[in-house]
């Protein structure tokens, strides 16, 4: 037969199959602080397949191509990027408001298959990282000859 308990609303202390009242809170002070105006940098992805190689094109607005970084290590490939962004504002010879962003974006991702590092090419235009992956060939296993 089952235990029947009474379930008291008020009572923080209570069991709660959902959570609990720390797991409602659980991070809410460790967040990061955005401030107004400043960007919300994220790298966004479009990844296509075909036989030869992969295609990868993303998304890093107002970067320069000396601040993106890209490492292929096997199928992992890592994109970073540094940001950096000065604001000034100024009323005649006085300044009203002087604002100054650094950030650091990252992306990482694993393909299916490995990736020949020393074909692969990367292209910045109006913002948007083209990067040309092909695959590494697979080399055949071979059979020994027991003598």
């Amino acid at each position: 037969m089952a235990n029947i308990t009474r379930f008291d609303p008020f009572n923080l202390a209570t069991t709660d199959p959902f959570g609990s009242v720390d797991d409602l809170f659980k991070g809410f002070f460790m967040r990061p602080v955005l401030f107004e105006g400043q960007p919300q940098m994220q790298i966004k992805l479009d990844v296509k397949e075909d036989d030869k190689a992969y295609t990868v094109h993303a998304d890093i607005p107002g970067v320069k191509k000396e601040d993106i970084h890209v490492s292929i290590e096997g199928n992992q490939v890592s994109i970073s990027a540094e940001t950096k962004m000065e604001k000034e504002e100024k009323k005649g010879e006085k300044v009203l408001r002087s604002e100054r962003y650094v950030g650091k974006v990252a992306r990482s991702f694993t393909l299916a298959h490995d990736v020949d590092e020393s074909k692969s090419q990367a292209k910045y235009t109006d913002g948007v990282l083209e990067l040309t992956l092909p695959k590494k060939a697979v080399s055949s296993a071979r059979k020994l000859a027991i003598q």
